[in-house]
């Protein structure tokens, strides 16, 4: 398969990846990419997966916002992290893949999202309402308050039992 790209896209992505940081991942211990911005690929997520599958599937996170709303995006792969808001609001997310935080906001609201699986803590604000989650996976912390309003959570458990499982700093709306 072959791609092209402007040379100020090729340009841009040599100099980023002269730049690129490397963390061992604790994990799989495999070099792990920091990527500053998705900015970098021209907003474009394929266009970032394909650069990532490239590199052997590292293992990265990813500085400043990343927005997929309304995409037809299923799993996060691996991507370990976001800086900023991380946004899914009504996307096809079904796997959260190897994220473990979020450093802003997380929009989850209106997805098919069943479980967090890897998550464990979201900086800002968790919406999750109008979804089917059952499971909270192995979330700690929420830094805002967390919306779990209209989801099977949301009857199964009281604001107690969720504040026993997750150190959420603002509100539960249930």
């Amino acid at each position: 398969m072959k791609y092209i790209i402007t040379e100020s896209q090729h340009k841009r992505l040599f100099e980023e990846e002269q730049k690129v940081l490397h963390f061992p991942s604790l994990k799989h211990f495999n070099d792990e990419l920091n990527i500053p911005s998705l900015k970098y690929f021209n907003r474009d997520w394929n266009m970032q997966q394909k650069y990532m599958e490239r590199k052997v599937n590292s293992l990265y996170s990813l500085g400043g916002d990343l927005d997929l709303n309304s995409t037809s995006i299923e799993s996060l792969g691996n991507l370990t992290s976001v800086g900023g808001n991380l946004i899914l609001r009504g996307s096809e997310i079904k796997s959260l893949g190897n994220l473990t935080s979020v450093g802003g906001n997380l929009y989850l609201n209106l997805t098919q999202i069943e479980s967090l699986g890897n998550l464990t803590s979201v900086g800002g604000n968790l919406f999750l309402e109008g979804t089917p989650i059952e499971s909270l996976g192995n979330l700690t912390f929420v830094g805002g308050y967390l919306d779990l309003f209209r989801t099977p959570i949301s009857k199964n458990y009281s604001i107690e039992e969720i504040r026993q499982i997750v150190n959420v700093k603002g509100k539960i709306y249930l």
